[in-house]
């Protein structure tokens, strides 16, 4: 029978979590903090801005053809190659055009 141990010897402290988050990252690693609806942004992308999540449903030909270039792209070595680069790439002139982004 193994040995028995308490339940907050699981618990790692904020300097273990933050030693490990470098070691995986290669550097030191930004705290989230989650809002009361578990939400949380990534930092640091763009100018000074984060990222929120969406969820949307697009018409399937339009996702597998921006599937097929995101993956064409990235084995070409091309950028942007990330569904997410390519849309925002996409989306931000229109929503500049249309008085939507300053």
């Amino acid at each position: 029978m193994t040995k028995r141990r308490p339940l907050t010897a699981g618990i790692k402290s904020s300097a273990e979590q933050q030693q490990e988050s470098s070691f995986v990252y290669g550097k030191k690693a930004k705290t989230r903090n989650r809002g009361a609806g578990g939400d949380s942004s990534d930092q640091g992308v763009g100018q000074g801005t984060g990222r929120s999540p969406l969820s949307t449903r697009i018409r399937t030909d339009i996702a597998t053809a921006l599937k097929r270039a995101s993956l064409e792209r990235q084995l070409s070595g091309m950028s942007p190659h990330t569904v997410q680069d390519i849309l925002e790439g996409v989306l931000e002139p229109w929503l500049r055009e249309n008085g939507y982004l300053p």
